[in-house]
């Protein structure tokens, strides 16, 4: 029988959660492997939440729009994804802090889920990589059970088209859904539908090309010394220059100046 979201109690941050605060925006202490167990534990309750990576170019957007701040700020789980983001807690007083990458933590959650017998949901993307996408998923996890997929138009929907998506997700019976519509839209979208959607849902970014194979991603060295972005930068340079040099730019001076002012300051 599909779960609803008003069958549970709304949701509340757990009581071991710790932020710290990177140009004012609220991050995520934990560890991969703590966000994947705590994911698991609201999917198993069927609880509605949402979950946000944050890497370089979110935290600048939320440090600089209010409005996606609030959403960022709101959410119950805002992982550092980005190299530098990790980077910027550990200079502010978290030493062991590592990167939660929303496409790792992608592909790990559906291994497990996939043991499990835990229904997924894919929403977004293009129809061509949503269907390699479950095409490699399947290749990869035979057992995964995926519950539905949808690409949406990229104009805006009216409320019966967004009703209409609600309804399919919730009767899919999938315990976590995975977001792929690109920051800030993405994180706007379920901070939306937290309550009305009853599922975890998650903001993966680009991890549906990745993961499709549509989009070559980085070398494994390249991520480990978060050069990411470059990879990605010299990859498609008239679509993302702006994003990784303005942004990088102003990250690089706003943590410059968090850490000459000695802000450690965290949010519990």
């Amino acid at each position: 029988m599909p779960h609803r979201p008003e069958d549970h109690a709304p949701p509340c941050p757990p009581a071991q959660r710790r932020r710290q605060a990177v140009l004012g925006v609220p991050i995520d202490a934990l560890s991969p492997a703590e966000a994947l167990d705590r994911v698991a534990a609201w999917a198993d309750a069927g609880d509605s939440r949402y979950v946000c990576f944050c890497n370089v170019h979110s935290v600048v957007t939320a440090s600089r729009d209010a409005a996606f701040g609030a959403v960022v700020a709101g959410a119950d789980l805002a992982a550092p994804d980005g190299a530098p983001v990790a980077w910027a807690m550990r200079r502010a007083g978290l030493p062991g802090q590592r990167r939660v990458s929303g496409p790792d933590f992608m592909l790990e959650y559906l291994q497990a889920a996939a043991g499990r017998g835990e229904p997924v949901y894919l929403y977004g993307g293009s129809e061509q990589t949503l269907q390699r996408l479950v095409e490699r998923l399947h290749e990869r996890l035979p057992r995964l059970v995926i519950a539905g997929t949808c690409s949406p138009p990229f104009r805006a929907l009216n409320a019966d088209e967004e009703a209409a998506i609600v309804e399919r997700i919730n009767a899919s019976g999938a315990r976590t859904v995975w977001v792929s519509l690109g920051c800030p839209k993405q994180e706007q979208w379920m901070a939306r539908h937290r309550g009305r959607i009853g599922a975890v849902m998650l903001g993966v970014g680009a991890a549906f090309d990745f993961h499709a194979g549509t989009i070559q991603r980085a070398p494994a060295w390249m991520r480990h010394g978060g050069l990411e972005w470059l990879h990605r930068l010299l990859s498609e340079p008239r679509r993302l220059w702006k994003r990784y040099l303005v942004t990088n730019t102003l990250f690089l001076a706003g943590v410059a100046r968090q850490v000459w002012r000695g802000d450690r300051s965290a949010t519990g």
